[in-house]
């Protein structure tokens, strides 16, 4: 890979949070299926956070993260810390140009959040509140950032289509060398495409010097910020209108700002530019999936997860909602139950109920019988427990009895 390659961090898996729905919406089932109706997904009471103490012993933590094969650096390259007694990825620092990150440990504000983390720009759960953040794009953390100890805890780089390598802090201490070496990423041979764009390698030196200021900015968490970060972004499409990754950003500034329109139309513009890169489609998915537009919706996140299956698992269940809604059920079974098969921290929490409305659908109803208990065993505090029992007899009224 040509030194100039620069890449983004696109996505970070973090969990949404996951509380009860108060005022379930009803859900009908498509127009062409038949079989008792189900409300929308809820939502199980959230984890709890992170049991660290404080400290107010400042320990600072350095590095770079390079690309296999030649110590390449990766610019604006997302930094997680993960430890061992929450198991969620939380994004402490980005890289700079030279692929450098610095952060300060036990800092409460270190915690950053990117536009298009999985969590951030979700669907809705079907005809219920989003799970996650508002589309403003700011995003808040509700674990508590460890204090001294590393105990238990390693750092990563986190690119799409690229797997990292892991640096254990479990022996760090305060007066150790704060610069901890390099983070290597190595490429997912399974992913068709990654978050590079080839634009950016024949993006002008201006350009380019735009879109990793803009990039830079996007990842504050300050509204003031986020209005620079639109400026620069549109400073680089217009020396290099062709330039895919910012018009990205671009559309990722317009969306915290509410400006959805412009973000649409910037989105539209990074396909046209790159219709390889994959964080474009997966931005117009997650606006149509919020607008209930499903034949959009499936249609950009069918094109997304032919890009890249691996790297946003959340994508597996955003589409199954929406060709649940475009009556491709066989389809959105299969994709539904890729989202179950998602480890515990990234598996979205209403996969298992809108199984049930895929089968139901079908008239499977043995098996939406079997997902929809499964649903109700492992999330018992839902709000509306009443109609989920009330729905689960009058499948079971379906299900002719054993001899």
């Amino acid at each position: 890979m040509p030194p100039a390659f620069r890449l983004v961090a696109l996505g970070v898996f973090v969990i949404p949070a996951l509380t009860a729905q108060k005022h379930p919406a009803p859900v009908s089932s498509p127009s062409n299926t038949s079989g008792p109706a189900m409300t929308a997904p809820s939502q199980a009471p959230a984890n709890p956070s992170d049991q660290w103490p404080d400290s107010q012993t400042p320990i600072m933590l350095s590095g770079t993260v390079v690309i296999e094969g030649g110590g390449e650096p990766a610019s604006n390259i997302a930094v997680q810390r993960l430890c061992e007694n929450s198991n969620v990825p939380r994004t402490m620092a980005w890289t700079d140009a030279k692929g450098q990150f610095s952060f300060r440990w036990n800092d409460s504000t270190a915690s950053l959040s990117e536009a298009s983390e999985p969590g951030v720009y979700r669907a809705p759960l079907l005809g219920g509140p989003s799970t996650t953040t508002p589309a403003t794009g700011n995003s808040t953390n509700t674990g508590r950032l460890p204090g001294s100890s590393m105990r238990g805890c390693e750092l990563l780089a986190n690119a799409p289509g690229f797997r990292s390598d892991r640096l254990d802090l479990s022996e760090h201490r305060a007066l150790d060398n704060a610069d901890l070496g390099n983070i290597v990423l190595h490429r997912i041979s399974r992913v068709k495409e990654s978050s590079v764009s080839a634009s950016t390698l024949y993006a002008p030196k201006d350009a380019r010097k735009a879109w990793e200021r803009g990039v830079q900015l996007l990842h504050s968490e300050q509204q003031a910020d986020t209005a620079v970060a639109e400026t620069e972004f549109a400073k680089a499409v217009r020396i290099y209108p062709k330039f895919a990754e910012a018009w990205l950003g671009l559309g990722r500034a317009c969306q915290r700002e509410r400006k959805e329109d412009r973000a649409r139309e910037a989105f539209l513009n990074a396909i046209s530019a790159d219709d390889k890169l994959v964080e474009p489609f997966i931005e117009l998915g997650m606006i149509a999936s919020r607008h209930r537009r499903w034949p959009e919706a499936a249609q950009y996140l069918d094109r997304a997860l032919q890009l890249n299956p691996v790297d946003y698992p959340h994508l597996w269940y955003d589409d199954a909602e929406a060709d649940y809604y475009t009556g491709k059920l066989d389809r959105a079974e299969k994709n539904v139950r890729e989202a179950l098969k998602a480890p515990a921290p990234n598996r979205e929490p209403g996969a298992l109920r809108l199984l049930s409305m895929v089968l139901l659908s079908k008239q499977d109803y043995a098996g939406a019988d079997i997902a929809l208990r499964t649903y109700m065993q492992e999330y018992p505090d839902i709000q509306d427990w009443d109609e989920l029992q009330t729905t689960l007899e009058t499948i079971r009224g379906h299900i002719p009895a054993k001899q």
